[in-house]
């Protein structure tokens, strides 16, 4: 599993206006139906297996859609004038946002769906079950379905029969409102409901999550003496969640990345994943979760497929990259999680990080070269790549509520030129015709289609390593065995403050991989223990190794406790592969 995320808005957006805090018509936005199957092949053939499509649930915006029958939002309780997709405003509706057609969006998106399949793509979309935009309404539910706190008892802070939980009587204090004078009118919301990241009064703060409100899965938060669970009967949030899971279900998407899964009951998740999994036993489930000590609940008894590395793998790799922590510490990160590993999600980058290239980060995409193949090679775990992140997307502005942070904005409209350039090229590595045409009027047209020659070495590289998880037999199904415990004390110039070292073994193949954080090229020794060769059933002597990431050939020697002398370049990593079999 080797995921693909786009921020669907701005993949392809063909305007290159980029006016700070610009209107969806000064700005422009990318469409559903700008995915198409040239796209989406150009996509498949770089090795991923699924497209995370963020952002396509219909969610809060300034952008005025009351034409089409959706209410407006108010400006204050909207962070962008494009909005945060995790600010839901319908479960059931694609963001108008992304529609040539706004009145056939759902049509577009189920377009989409097919393209996906019939390239051989698997198709992710977000299910964000903690909060929702605090002017959630959904004119797309299917009939009979209430609405969420359609039958809310609004004097009671909280009652199980409840969606949402409300401050006794107090209204919403808008002090949070950065952007007072875009309000038109004053926003309005009495009782106040409580804030999507748990903040149970009326006075959210700019640094809450002011633009949601919590959704109550029978957990009353403020019970005297701490939290009390209430879930018998089942609430009925319970049974309005299920129910949207089924109906993204029976439109065929194939997988749900669970926006802060952590925050919701592990029992709740328990009781629905398990009834979709009656009905669609092949749904893949996928969460945040950034608290440790949940990982295994959340996994054996939740009953999800994959968590995020984030506070694991993911701090320490970037920590490492910047120099903040020795390459050994991988071991330890791999280590805490092993009874469960093959269940962590890899990543180096997504919507809410800091781009490498950027200068919060390291400044340079090919610093992180070797911690990319780290974690690409370590195991056959799912990977994940964010679009721009293949060909180095600094991040660089300040786009309108998203200031200069080094991360891609989820708030306005944009249009990343490093994107422009990705959506615009072909599996051939060329640009496609249509796309010169759709980019024809726009400061990126020409010669600004076209990659660099360092982007398209880092995108070669990334297209290298992808398809090598899928190619070698070592990396798809082999034994891992790290050999950090050996390699410590600086013995033949291996520096395992800057170097990591691991073997992969299938029955017919054996590989070596040797990563260089460092910023210069290393000749070193790594010693290789007596329990590899006896575990890994590794043969002693002298063999001709391909080194797959260059394609070049060297002869290596290997012998019990002895070192096997390798040459890696700066910012670089090494993966030799020996035939052999048992």
């Amino acid at each position: 599993m080797t995921i693909y995320q786009i921020f669907t808005r701005l993949y392809g957006n063909a305007c290159s206006n980029n006016i700070k805090d610009g209107t969806l018509a000064q700005n422009g936005c990318a469409k559903l139906n700008g995915f198409s199957e040239a796209v989406l092949h150009r996509i498949k053939s770089d090795g991923y297996t699924h497209v995370w499509f963020t952002g396509v649930i219909e969610h809060a915006t300034q952008t005025d859609y009351s034409q089409y029958g959706i209410e407006r939002n108010h400006p204050a309780i909207v962070k962008g004038r494009a909005g945060s997709p995790y600010a839901i405003k319908d479960y059931y509706d694609i963001d108008p946002d992304l529609a040539v057609d706004v009145k056939k969006r759902m049509s577009e998106f189920e377009q989409l769906l097919k393209r996906t399949h019939k390239v051989g793509l698997k198709l992710i979309v977000d299910f964000v079950p903690n909060h929702v935009c605090r002017q959630y309404h959904s004119d797309a539910a299917p009939k009979g379905v209430e609405d969420l706190g359609a039958g809310d008892d609004t004097g009671m802070h909280f009652s199980p029969a409840n969606n949402f939980y409300y401050c006794w009587g107090e209204p919403l204090h808008t002090d949070f409102a950065l952007r007072r004078d875009a309000a038109e009118y004053p926003y309005i919301e009495q009782p106040a409901k409580a804030t999507g990241n748990d903040h149970f009064d009326a006075w959210p703060s700019a640094n809450d999550w002011y633009e949601t409100v919590k959704l109550n899965y029978g957990v009353d938060y403020c019970d005297a003496g701490g939290r009390s669970m209430h879930f018998d009967p089942i609430p009925s949030t319970w049974t309005k969640m299920l129910d949207i899971l089924l109906f993204w279900c029976a439109k065929g998407v194939d997988a749900f990345r669970c926006d802060m899964a952590e925050m919701v009951p592990v029992e709740f998740w328990e009781w629905a994943i398990g009834r979709v999994r009656q009905a669609y036993p092949s749904i893949v489930f996928i969460a945040e979760v950034y608290n440790p000590a949940l990982y295994r609940d959340y996994i054996c008894r939740g009953g999800f497929d994959y968590l995020y590395d984030k506070v694991g793998l993911y701090d320490t790799l970037r920590a490492v990259v910047r120099g903040e922590a020795p390459a050994s510490a991988i071991t330890g990160q791999w280590q805490c999680v092993d009874d469960i590993r093959k269940h962590m999600l890899y990543f180096l980058e997504n919507h809410d990080e800091q781009r490498i290239a950027s200068p919060f980060f390291c400044g340079d995409a090919r610093k992180a070269m070797p911690a990319f193949v780290a974690e690409a090679f370590m195991s056959n775990n799912p990977l994940m790549v964010y679009a721009g992140q293949e060909i180095g997307e600094r991040a660089d502005d300040a786009e309108g509520f998203s200031g200069r942070d080094g991360r891609t904005t989820i708030f306005d409209y944009w249009s990343p030129q490093k994107l422009q350039k990705l959506f615009a090229l072909g599996a051939d590595g060329k640009v496609r015709k249509n796309a010169q045409t759709a980019f024809a009027q726009t400061a990126y047209a020409g010669n600004g289609l076209v990659m660099t020659a360092e982007e398209r070495e880092l995108y070669a590289t990334y297209r290298r390593i992808i398809s090598l998880r899928e190619s070698e037999s070592a990396l798809v199904a082999g034994q891992f065995y790290d050999l950090m415990y050996v390699n410590h004390d600086y013995a033949q110039k291996f520096d395992s403050k800057r170097h990591y070292a691991f073997l992969r073994r299938s029955e017919d193949q054996l590989l070596l991989v040797v990563c260089n954080f460092s910023d210069k090229a290393s000749e070193m020794g790594v010693r290789i223990p007596t329990h590899a060769f006896e575990y890994l059933r590794i043969p002693e002597g002298s063999f001709r190794a391909a080194e797959l990431l260059s394609g070049e050939k060297f002869a290596l020697a290997m012998h019990p406790d002895g070192f096997t002398q390798v040459q890696v370049p700066a910012h670089g990593a090494v993966c030799y592969s020996i035939q052999c079999q048992d």
